[in-house]
C-alpha cells in the first residue's frame, strides 16, 4: 500500500498544474478547478491498479480530466464563463496592460470555440506533444494538424471580432 502512496504523490506532483490549468480553462473559476483537479485525482486514485502503460501516464491522467470536465459542463449546463474577462479587468486593474488584454481575449475567443476544439487548444498552448494530444482526442496525428490549423483559424477570426479588428 505504501508503494502505491508514494506512486500516487509522485503522479500528483508532476501532473497536478497541467491538471488544474486544464480544468480553469474549461470552468474560468478557481473553486470548481479545484474541485475539478480533486475528483480527478480521486479517480486517479481509484484506478491506479487499472493503469495498463499502453500510453503514457499523463495522457491517461489528462482524458481523465478531460471527461471529468465534460461531464460537469453537462451536468452543470455550463459555457465556459464571458466573466472570466470581466474579472481580470475587476480585479486586477492595476496590472492591466495591452497583454492581459490580449490574454484576456485569446480566453474570452477560446471559450467560444466547441467543447473538443477547446480541448485541443488548450493542450497546444500547454505545450504537449502532437502524438500524446492526438492520444488524448482519440484522432490521428495527420488529422490532429489539420484540426489545430483548423481550430487556429476559427480563433483568429473571433479574437478580431472581439477585439474589433
Amino acid at each position: 500500500m505504501e508503494q502505491k502512496d508514494q506512486l500516487f504523490k509522485q503522479i500528483f506532483d508532476t501532473n497536478s498544474k497541467k491538471i488544474f490549468h486544464l480544468c480553469y480553462g474549461y470552468t474560468g473559476d478557481e473553486d470548481s478547478a479545484n474541485d475539478l483537479l480533486q475528483e480527478t485525482f480521486l479517480k486517479v486514485w481509484q484506478n491506479l491498479d487499472k493503469f495498463r502503460n499502453k500510453s503514457l501516464i499523463s495522457t491517461w491522467i489528462y482524458r481523465i480530466a478531460v471527461n471529468t470536465c465534460l461531464t460537469y459542463l453537462r451536468s452543470e449546463k455550463r459555457q465556459a464563463k464571458d466573466e472570466l474577462t470581466d474579472n481580470i479587468i475587476e480585479n486586477r486593474p492595476e496590472e492591466f496592460s495591452e497583454k492581459n488584454e490580449q490574454v484576456a481575449l485569446l480566453y474570452k475567443s477560446i471559450s467560444k470555440l466547441e467543447e473538443n476544439d477547446r480541448l485541443i487548444i488548450t493542450m497546444v498552448l500547454d505545450e504537449l506533444p502532437y502524438n500524446e494530444i492526438a492520444d488524448i482526442s482519440g484522432i490521428s496525428e495527420g488529422n490532429l494538424r489539420v484540426k489545430i490549423h483548423r481550430i487556429k483559424q476559427k480563433l483568429t477570426e473571433l479574437y478580431n471580432q472581439h477585439a474589433g479588428i
